[in-house]
C-alpha cells in the first residue's frame, strides 16, 4: 500500500518531535541549569550540515524521486529550528553544549550524508565537507572533533579521500550512513574502503538511514515504523551483521566498526545469534564457502563499539555494559535529533562504577577517535 503526500505528510509530524531539538539556549539574565556536571562528557553522534548538502536535499525535494531519504527530508527541511541548528557550529550549539555540561562534540555530516547522489557529485560534497569540518574543528579545538564523510558510490575515490581527511585534514575518524542504493560494504567492491580505514587507524561510525525503497514501504504503509521508531534500526543492524557474517572482520581483524543506538539491538541478540550459527548447520556454518574464525558475538565484543545515543535509559546502559564491558561503549547525545539536558543528566547519573562511567563519558571516545584528553 502506498500513501498519498497528504497522509505522507500528516504521519511525518511524529519525525519532527525530533525537531523539539536539543536543549533551547539560555535567555539573558538565566543561569544555565547544568544537571549534575561530573564527567568530562564527550559526545559521539553529533550532526552538522553544508549548505551544499541543504542544496543538494532541496533538489531532491522538488523531483518526482521518492526515495524514503528524500521523503524525510521534505519533512525536516520545514523545520527552520532543525535546520538552523544543523548549520550552525559557531553559537547557538556550543551555548546549547555550555547549558548541558558538554564538553565535546564529534560531529559528522548528517544522514543520509552525500550517499543518495551520484559518484562525481557525492565525492565533491565529501570532500567541501571534510574541508569545512576541519575547519569547524580549526575554530573550535576544544569543543569539536570530526568525523570525515566519503562517497562509497566510487570505492576508489572514497579511499583517497578517506587518506586525505585523516592524514591531512588531521580528522578523526569516518562516518558512513549505511546503505548506498540498496548495497552494503560487505560486497568486496567496497572493502578499498576498509583497507584504507584499517591502513590510517580510522574507526567507521555506521550511522542509520532509511533502508531501500521496497523494504521501506513495509514499514510506511499503514503503521508509519519507518525512519527513527523501527526502521532505522533495522537498517543498521543489518548492515552490521552483514560484515560479520561476510567475512569482512576475517579479512580486516583491526577494523573497527561503531554503533549508535546501544548497538542498533545486537547487543541483546548475542546468544540466539550464536545459537543459530552454530547448529542450524544448513544455513549458517557455511558462508560463501568458508566458515567464520570466530563466533558472531566474538566479532561484535572485538571489532564493535557502541554509543548511547538516542537512549538515554540505565537499564539498557547496564544491560550493555555486563554485555560488553565498559571499553566498548561510548557517549552520544544525536543532537540536534534528540534532547542535550536529558542525554547529559543520563550519563552523569549513569549507575556504574566511577571509573567505568568515565570510559563511558569520553575515555573510550578519546582512545578511538584519537582526541587529546584534558
Amino acid at each position: 500500500m502506498t500513501m498519498d503526500r497528504r497522509t505522507f505528510l500528516g504521519n511525518s509530524s511524529l519525525l519532527l518531535s525530533a525537531a523539539a531539538l536539543g536543549t533551547a539556549p539560555v535567555e539573558a539574565g538565566q543561569q544555565p541549569m547544568t544537571p549534575n556536571r561530573k564527567h568530562r562528557l564527550v559526545a559521539t553522534e553529533e550532526a552538522f550540515a553544508t549548505p551544499e548538502q541543504v542544496e543538494a536535499f532541496r533538489k531532491c525535494k522538488d523531483t518526482l524521486w521518492h526515495d524514503p531519504d528524500v521523503d524525510l527530508w521534505n519533512v525536516f527541511l520545514t523545520s527552520e529550528t532543525l535546520m538552523r541548528r544543523l548549520l550552525d557550529v559557531d553559537h547557538e550549539r556550543i551555548s546549547i553544549m555550555d547549558q548541558a555540561g558538554v564538553d565535546m562534540h564529534v560531529l559528522s555530516l548528517t544522514s543520509p550524508g552525500v550517499q543518495l547522489l551520484n559518484a562525481d557529485t557525492a565525492t565533491s560534497l565529501a570532500t567541501l565537507a571534510n574541508d569545512q569540518l576541519a575547519e569547524m574543528v580549526k575554530r573550535h579545538p576544544t569543543r569539536y572533533a570530526g568525523l570525515a564523510s566519503f562517497a562509497p558510490q566510487d570505492p576508489a575515490r572514497a579511499a583517497k579521500e578517506i587518506d586525505r581527511a585523516i592524514n591531512k585534514l588531521h580528522l578523526n575518524g569516518l562516518i558512513v550512513n549505511s546503505h548506498t542504493n540498496g548495497e552494503y560494504l560487505d560486497n568486496p567492491k567496497f572493502w578499498p574502503i576498509f583497507e584504507a580505514a584499517t591502513a590510517c587507524n580510522a574507526a567507521i561510525y555506521i550511522h542509520p538511514r532509511n533502508p531501500p525503497a521496497a523494504a521501506a514501504e513495509l514499514l510506511k504503509a499503514d503503521v508509519n515504523l519507518w525512519a527513527a521508531i523501527w526502521g532505522y534500526q533495522q537498517e543498521t543492524g543489518l548492515h552490521a551483521m552483514r560484515l560479520i557474517v561476510g567475512r569482512v572482520f576475517d579479512e580486516f581483524p583491526k577494523l573497527k566498526i561503531v554503533l549508535g543506538h546501544m548497538g542498533e539491538a545486537l547487543p541483546y541478540w548475542l546468544y540466539r545469534i550464536d545459537y543459530m550459527y552454530k547448529n542450524a548447520t544448513l544455513i549458517y556454518n557455511n558462508v560463501s564457502g568458508h566458515r567464520l574464525k570466530k563466533l558472531p558475538s566474538e566479532y561484535v565484543k572485538d571489532n564493535f563499539l557502541i554509543t548511547t545515543s538516542g537512549m538515554n535509559t540505565h537499564p539498557v546502559l547496564q544491560y550493555c555494559h555486563s554485555v560488553l564491558g565498559p571499553d566498548n561503549i561510548m557517549f552520544a547525545i544525536d543532537y540536534p535529533y534528540q534532547e542535550s539536558m536529558e542525554a547529559a543528566r543520563f550519563m552523569n547519573s549513569a549507575p556504574l562504577p566511577e571509573p567505568d562511567v568515565e570510559k563511558i563519558a569520553h575515555g573510550n571516545a578519546e582512545k578511538v577517535f584519537h582526541i587529546a584528553t584534558t
